[in-house]
């Protein structure tokens, strides 16, 4: 089953998403703690697109949607703004942020720590990120 979402590119927009994200797993009874990993991994990529994107048309959406399977949950989350391939972003030294007393710079590393499986594709209109995890669901 797939569930679809817009959201404009507005940081203040962000609650709607994970009430969404929110509101779709707990449909299908995947755990609380599942849950909040999950709504923390897709938080942190669409936080990322809103701020760092910057698409040409700010009437542009990101889109995400949810297909929950049988064993697992993939989001796919389409924007418009400029391509950030989080398959070749690496992880920071945890010890030189704390070190260099910087802000931010690990939601990357929680999200690719959180899913089990990511893919990232990018074209001359749009980028598509998605992001899948094997979950057990409860009865």
């Amino acid at each position: 089953m797939a569930y679809s979402f817009n959201i404009p590119y507005s940081k203040n927009k962000l609650r709607l998403m994970r009430k969404f994200v929110t509101d779709v797993l707990h449909e299908h009874h995947v755990s609380d703690i599942e849950t909040n990993m999950m709504v923390l991994a897709v938080d942190e990529v669409c936080a990322n697109i809103i701020i760092h994107g910057q698409p040409s048309n700010l009437e542009d959406n990101v889109k995400i949607t949810i297909k929950v399977d049988q064993d697992r949950v993939c989001f796919e989350i389409v924007d418009q703004g400029a391509a950030f391939d989080i398959l070749k972003y690496s992880e920071p030294i945890i010890g030189d942020l704390i070190k260099m007393k910087q802000k931010g710079g690990v939601g990357i590393m929680l999200v690719k720590k959180i899913m089990d499986e990511i893919e990232f594709q990018s074209g001359p209109k749009q980028n598509i990120l998605r992001l899948c995890k094997n979950v057990e669901f409860e009865k």
